[in-house]
């Protein structure tokens, strides 16, 4: 116990302290040129924050090592992203738009979770209301809509490097979970309904 406790207070700290240092370079481009791309990643991005404080115990959790590579990796890709100073490759109200898009449903498969969100593959309860009715895992879907928007605005290598590696990792990150949680009868029967990962019609 002493070691999940210990594990969970790392994991917080962790969120938190990336969280701060995204926070600073996306609202410091804001303030120097106006794009809200950037900053629209901020608000998705708190929201980590606060539910992982909030969120309730694991029935579950998976607990091996490519679970929490895939884990990090997903996770400390957002932050290392950075604005570039560049002019876009296309109008800022374009990337918004899509960012927004993404955050809309980032921030309805959220509140949908509510403490049942987490961040190690978990079972937390099973959800099926709202977004999770049309696809397993809405929120990741929104993060790659959100990071797509991000690096069009930002077109760099290195931020093309960041969502390639940190994109791929949360998609095996969310087949990891289904792993988990296809252990529960009641997921078993959810997937049964619902057939798409990430994307209905393609994936």
């Amino acid at each position: 116990m002493l070691r999940d406790g210990i594990r969970d207070f790392a994991a917080r700290f962790a969120i938190g302290t990336l969280f701060a240092l995204m926070s600073a370079n996306l609202l410091a481009d804001f303030l120097t040129t106006g794009r809200i791309t950037g900053l629209l990643l901020v608000v998705s991005e708190a929201l980590v924050v606060v539910l992982t404080i909030t969120r309730r115990p694991a029935a579950l959790v998976d607990r091996s090592p490519a679970a929490a590579v895939v884990t990090i990796m997903s996770l400390a890709g957002p932050p290392l992203l950075r604005a570039a100073n560049a002019a876009p490759a296309v109008p800022d109200i374009v990337t918004a738009t899509l960012s927004v898009c993404g955050l809309m449903l980032v921030i309805f498969g959220k509140i949908t979770l509510g403490r049942s969100f987490g961040i190690a593959p978990a079972n937390r309860g099973v959800v099926i209301a709202g977004p999770y009715s049309f696809v397993r895992h809405p929120i990741y879907t929104g993060y790659l809509i959100a990071h797509l928007a991000f690096l069009i605005a930002n077109p760099t290598p290195l931020n093309a490097v960041v969502v390639g590696l940190a994109d791929s990792a949360l998609i095996l990150r969310a087949l990891i979970e289904e792993r988990v949680l296809v252990r529960d009868v009641e997921y078993q029967a959810y997937c049964r309904r619902v057939g798409w990962h990430l994307v209905p019609g393609v994936f």
